[in-house]
C-alpha cells in the first residue's frame, strides 16, 4: 500500500483517476478545497509548497486538473493564454519541480495532458499545446528525476462522463468510460515505467 496525493480528486477526471488507486491511501486536494483533505492552487507556487509542507511525504502524487481557455485562435488573447500555460503547463511543471523533494525514494509522479495535441478540434489550441508540452515534459525529465523517482503522463481522450459537456466540440471522437482511463493511472503509480505517455483512446 502506498500514501497517494491526488489533485483534483473530486473532478470527473480525478474521480476515474481514483478507481485505479482503490488500494492505496489517497490523500485529496483540489482548488476548491470543497470534501478534499487540502486546498491548492497549481497557478501559485507558495500555495504547491504549503500543501507539500503540510502532507509531508509521499509515495506518488497524481495530477488530473489542468484549467484550459478555449477560442479560436486568432481570438485568443494573451490572458486567456496565460491562463491555460499558468495551469495545465506551468502548474503541472511546478508540482514536480517543487514537489520532488516530500517524493519517497522509487516513488512517482503522474501527470495529466489530453488527446487533442493529437487530434486536434476548433477552440482547444490552447489546451492541444499545453498537454503537447507536458507529453514532452515528461519524456525528457523523466532523464533528470533524482532517487529513482518515476515520471509519466495520461494523455486521456473524453470520458463517457464528461461527454455531454465536451461530445458537441469533438465529433467523431469516441468517448472511454472513467475505469478504463483509471487502469492508465494505475498502471503508472504501480508499474515500473518512467518517462511515458499513457494514451487512453477508444
Amino acid at each position: 500500500m502506498k500514501t497517494v496525493l491526488l489533485i483534483g480528486a473530486n473532478g470527473m477526471m480525478g474521480r476515474a483517476a481514483r478507481t485505479g488507486l482503490g488500494r492505496h491511501t489517497v490523500i485529496t486536494a483540489s482548488r476548491s478545497g470543497a470534501e478534499c483533505d487540502h486546498q491548492v492552487d497549481l497557478t501559485d507556487s507558495a500555495s504547491i509548497r504549503a500543501l507539500f509542507e503540510t502532507v509531508g511525504q509521499v509515495d506518488a502524487v497524481v495530477n488530473t486538473v489542468g484549467l484550459c481557455e478555449y477560442a479560436p485562435f486568432l481570438d485568443m488573447t494573451e490572458d486567456q493564454w496565460r491562463t491555460t500555460v499558468d495551469s495545465k503547463m506551468m502548474g503541472q511543471i511546478n508540482l514536480v519541480r517543487i514537489g520532488a523533494p516530500f517524493v519517497r525514494d522509487a516513488g512517482s509522479f503522474t501527470l495529466i495532458s489530453g488527446i487533442l495535441n493529437v487530434k486536434p478540434v476548433p477552440l482547444a489550441i490552447a489546451d492541444a499545446v499545453t498537454s503537447g508540452a507536458i507529453d514532452t515534459f515528461v519524456r525528457c525529465v523523466a532523464h533528470e528525476m533524482p532517487r529513482g523517482i518515476r515520471i509519466n503522463v495520461v494523455n486521456p481522450t473524453v470520458l463517457d462522463e464528461a461527454w455531454e459537456v465536451y461530445g458537441e466540440m469533438m465529433p467523431g471522437f469516441q468517448p472511454v468510460p472513467g475505469a478504463l482511463v483509471g487502469k492508465a493511472f494505475e498502471r503508472a503509480v504501480d508499474g515500473f515505467i518512467s518517462g511515458q505517455v499513457l494514451f487512453v483512446d477508444a
